[in-house]
């Protein structure tokens, strides 16, 4: 253990709280004092009576004081009658309460645990139980059992507990057998640990350097690994010359073989596709086909527009008080002659008034209309510009986690497709592979499909290429909005953003419009200074926009200029400690009421509610904004308003929060703020690159303050560098949408 760790052991007295979920529990001690010790930590399946020996850091809690924070808890059965009796009597083996374990002691004393679970015959001679009733607390008792082994497994193999309870639900109690069997799927599907720890285990386990498991594990993750680089597949060469760097293996015969067993096996599926010899993750590969066909069906799916489609349109004119520019009209025209169409443009181009148009004729014709994007902002965005609701697909789709297999699961698809006639979906290039092929699975065969996006925008975090490959496919009905109009042309933002677009450096000097502004800062410190007065104070105080309207957006999370560092800065300044204000410090980050946070990982398992309590509903997504409303240290509660929907989150929970005063560009996208703050410092290169800033600048709605290095924007400008994508989605629909 690292400095300042220390050791506490003990009986457990009683347990507080216990998620059954991930384990995360609150004990009572008995370490031998005068009053048990209060112990925070993951340790499942604790009950009275056992004994615990913990390391961890002690920390004062503001309600209840002095805790000790569990990093590594390592259980023993109870030893002795009172121990063995305190631990059936707490509940802790199912079907046995207070009077049963009184009686079971009676009979067999400290041994009555050995038979419980070796002998459970023997139960029977203890009046009342039947000898189904024995074998049935019995059962429970093993499977307790195989959690305990399970792990008193990982702890000495330094592996977090944090893996018990996925593990026990992919597996039950053949969880340590799977693992011991096979260590290497510790890193892949729900669990995903590092290779690098699930590597270490095999070869504590005794696996050699070429064993077949760690070579066809090697090979997969260096696949799923890079699907976080957008890689919908790798080349076969790249991919076995990855694995053998990833493995430290110099027989390239060897990962060849790993990689036909996998093949062999169905794991990963090998293909010419647009030239390369491909390698996919068999799940991948069938989203592609899956996307291509259905894209190529609907593409090909000329539909007969009404006959007055003319008048109509001149209706609709009227009825908005517009007359639509001749790329507008073409939009509507082409929404009523094809089953699916993209409809793409930059700032100023007019996306709104053409899908408020599109929407009036899908009205018009009798069309039930659902309105969908990747994240929750841009729904709500999307649904205030149209004048009714927007939902994010997934909520769409009616998404969730299988609580068995940690899969995720759609509950519209082919069997249960949505009830709607069409669907238009905004913010498409944030849509990766699999979310696609899940929506196209979720639509009938008749739907109608509007999608909406800005390819100059930077592409979804997932992998694939999705609205670039459809565009550049030529197959898909498209309109592509290219004038701005005069009244958009007098924004400052958007003439930025056409510029950055076109390779032209924007005007950075002040006074080239009211709503763009440079302050040159090139020291990291002095731009972090400028930005946490800028957000505090100046703003808020020159131009009427409080702090909460105000968004800083950077490059990076680390380095100078980073969101890390900006996020701490902004929050001393525009939150700061009081008395009577509720905090709570989670890792690195200390969460007060007040502060806005983003959740940073998709959980469909969590409840949220209104604050009227009349709607409730499950789900938060990555990339929501709120605010913390009440930290209630009491209860170990900080309740986050997301926007009308309030989220209760447990002290376990709290790792899938980040502050959210400054975030990435990459997290800003299908969001829209009122006033951005960009910094503009120099970083990895790979991260200063035209799509970033022009994602940045069309964060902006009113307000636009760019802090730091002229030349790095001027770097960021000229460098329009894209990381090559591997896609066959393109290649596909080229050919007809054909495997």
């Amino acid at each position: 253990m690292g400095e300042g760790f220390n050791c506490i052991e003990g009986t457990v007295d009683s347990v507080i709280y216990q998620n059954e979920e991930n384990g995360y529990t609150v004990l009572r001690l008995d370490v031998g004092g005068e009053e048990p010790v209060t112990v925070v930590g993951c340790i499942p399946g604790v009950a009275p009576g056992e004994t615990l020996a913990a390391q961890g850091v002690w920390t004062h809690h503001a309600a209840y004081g002095e805790q000790f924070k569990a990093e590594v808890a390592r259980r023993s059965m109870p030893v002795g009658e009172k121990a063995v009796f305190d631990y059936l009597a707490s509940g802790a083996v199912r079907g046995i309460g207070i009077s049963t374990a009184r009686r079971i002691v009676e009979e067999f004393g400290a041994e009555a645990l050995e038979v419980l679970e070796h002998t459970p015959e023997k139960l029977a001679v203890i009046k009342g139980l039947t000898k189904k009733r024995a074998e049935s607390m019995a059962e429970a008792f093993r499977l307790q059992m195989g959690m305990r082994r399970l792990l008193d497994f990982l702890a000495a193999h330094d592996l977090p507990p944090q893996l018990g309870m996925p593990l026990y639900r992919c597996f039950g109690d053949r969880a340590l057998e799977k693992v011991e069997a096979n260590p290497y799927l510790l890193a892949g599907g729900e669990l995903a640990i590092p290779f690098s720890q699930a590597d270490k285990l095999a070869l504590e386990l005794g696996f050699a350097d070429d064993h077949p498991q760690r070579l066809e594990a090697g090979v997969a993750f260096v696949l799923e690994h890079n699907l976080d680089n957008g890689h919908a597949f790798l080349p076969r060469q790249k991919l076995l010359q990855a694995a053998m760097t990833l493995l430290g293996v110099s027989d390239p015969e060897a990962v060849e073989d790993a990689l036909g067993r996998l093949i062999d096996q169905g794991k990963v599926i090998r293909e010419t596709v647009a030239g390369e010899d491909a390698c996919y993750l068999a799940e991948y590969r069938d989203a592609e086909v899956h996307v291509a066909q259905r894209v190529a069906a609907m593409s090909g799916n000329e539909l007969c527009p009404p006959e007055d489609l003319n008048q109509l349109i001149d209706r609709m004119e009227r009825e908005q008080g517009i007359t639509y520019a001749p790329q507008q009209r073409l939009a509507v025209e082409t929404a009523a002659r094809y089953q699916i169409m993209l409809l793409t443009g930059g700032p100023g181009t007019g996306k709104t008034t053409s899908l408020k148009g599109i929407l009036s004729l899908f009205e018009s014709l009798g069309l039930k209309t659902a309105l969908a994007a990747p994240t929750g902002r841009a729904a709500k965005r999307m649904g205030e510009l149209c004048g009714m609701e927007g939902v994010t697909i997934h909520r769409l789709l009616e998404t969730h986690f299988d609580t068995q297999t940690g899969a995720l699961v759609f509950a519209h698809n082919e069997r249960d497709p949505l009830e709607v006639s069409a669907v238009i979906v905004d913010e498409t290039s944030m849509v990766d592979i699999i979310l696609m092929s899940a929506l196209l699975s979720g639509l009938r065969e008749d739907c109608r499909l509007v999608l909406v996006g800005d390819p100059d925008q930077l592409p979804s975090v997932g992998a694939g290429n999705l609205l670039s490959d459809l565009i550049r496919s030529g197959t898909v009905p498209m309109v592509r909005l290219t004038e701005v109009f005069r009244q958009a042309a007098q924004s400052a933002i958007i003439r930025s953003a056409h510029q950055v677009n076109q390779g032209v450096v924007p005007e950075l000097r002040n006074g080239s419009g009211q709503d763009v502004f440079f302050l040159r800062r090139p020291d990291p410190l002095a731009a972090e200074e400028t930005i946490v007065e800028l957000v505090s104070r100046r703003l808020p105080e020159k131009m009427g926009i409080p702090s909460h309207q105000i968004q800083v957006l950077s490059p990076t999370r680390r380095y100078d200029g980073g969101t890390a560092s900006l996020n701490r800065a902004v929050q001393a300044a525009v939150n700061p400690p009081a008395e009577g204000k509720g905090e709570r410090k989670f890792g690195p980050y200390t969460f007060r009421r007040g502060d806005r946070v983003m959740q940073v990982k998709n959980n469909y398992d969590i409840m949220w509610r209104t604050a009227d309590g009349l709607e409730a509903g499950m789900g938060v997504f990555n990339g929501d904004i709120g605010h913390i409303q009440e930290v209630d240290n009491r209860r170990e509660l900080v309740t986050v308003d997301f926007e009308g929907r309030l989220v209760e989150y447990a002290p376990d929970m709290l790792g899938e929060l980040e502050p959210a005063y400054a975030v990435t560009v990459h997290k800003s996208q299908g969001s829209e703020y009122r006033a951005v703050i960009l910094t503009a410092l120099d970083t990895a290169p790979r991260l200063l690159t035209r799509g970033v800033l022009y994602t940045a600048i069309t964060r902006a709605r009113e307000l636009l303050v760019i802090v730091g290095d002229e030349a790095v924007v001027a770097k960021m400008t000229a460098n329009n560098r894209q990381a090559k994508r591997y896609s066959g989605l393109r290649a596909r629909l080229a050919e007809g949408g054909g495997l």
